[in-house]
């Protein structure tokens, strides 16, 4: 794609005041010289999605999208792919020249990505903290990575089921606990909170003397308190901010048709706009 082509991006949801995607493709687009690129942030719920898709013309490169409308969006695609199909979810949306709406979902190789750069290539068993939509992405990414059991701790049976159900699915040997347990989760090789801020603050006074290596899918506040106690103890951490940069990195090369896309300088973007709130 030229220069001087004048192409729109954003990212939608509900809420989506909080989003820092706007932050890292701006930046990214600076550092790859798109001038004539935008891309916004946009506040679209559930039952305002398909009228959005309806106004959307050539000038637009694509979509990233937050909940609630990663599933939501899937019948308004001609394709989906098979990373987003296998989790039921889409947080990526490519218009192509001839018009037609791609599907992608880039959480999932941006979990590996992430943990790839802290070292972590293969792991033998993992534990899995929650069991909502970031749960399963987890599970995908495990699948690609993780040699044996996967523990996942839920809050209730309804949710354990769930937890087993994306196991079979995605060809994970998943195993479910009771969340009264969570702490024994913490002596996992690789543990991986997907919970809400403040869930797992009651687990910091339980990080091991010798923690492995835990990935906070939370970006915002930061460091949480498992996250601080997990550093303090010697632990490896990858935070949230790291899964944000990396699927946004993949977002970019799949709108912009440019790779690599600039990760160093969407890093930095999203770190200072995270010190300046």
């Amino acid at each position: 794609m030229e220069n001087v082509k004048h192409k729109r991006a954003a990212v939608l949801g509900s809420p989506i005041a909080h989003s820092l995607s706007p932050v890292l493709h701006r930046a990214a687009y600076a550092e790859l010289g798109l001038s004539g690129w935008t891309y916004d942030r946009i506040e679209v719920d559930e039952a305002g999605l398909p009228g959005f898709f309806e106004q959307v013309g050539p000038e637009w490169a694509g979509l990233s999208l937050t909940m609630p409308l990663k599933r939501a969006v899937i019948p308004l695609l001609d394709e989906v792919s098979d990373t987003a199909a296998a989790v039921d979810a889409v947080n990526t949306v490519v218009f192509t020249e001839d018009g037609r709406r791609l599907g992608d979902n880039t959480d999932i190789p941006g979990i590996v990505a992430a943990l790839r750069e802290h070292g972590i290539e293969q792991v033998g068993s993992a534990a899995v903290l929650g069991a909502g939509a970031t749960a399963s992405s987890a599970l995908a990414a495990l699948a690609r990575i993780c040699t044996g059991e996967v523990v996942a701790y839920v809050r209730s049976a309804a949710r354990a089921a769930e937890m087993r159900q994306w196991g079979r699915r995605l060809d994970v040997e998943v195993r479910t606990a009771d969340w009264a347990d969570a702490a024994e989760a913490l002596h996992a090789s690789l543990v991986i909170a997907t919970t809400p801020a403040g869930t797992t603050d009651a687990l910091a006074a339980a990080v091991p003397e010798r923690p492995a290596t835990l990935f906070d899918v939370l970006y915002d506040p930061w460091p949480t308190d498992l996250a601080a106690r997990w550093s303090m103890a010697g632990g490896a951490v990858v935070s949230g901010l790291d899964l944000l940069v990396h699927q946004a990195v993949l977002q970019v090369e799949q709108m912009t048709g440019r790779t690599p896309a600039p990760l160093d300088a969407m890093r930095r973007a999203g770190e200072k706009a995270l010190a300046d709130r």
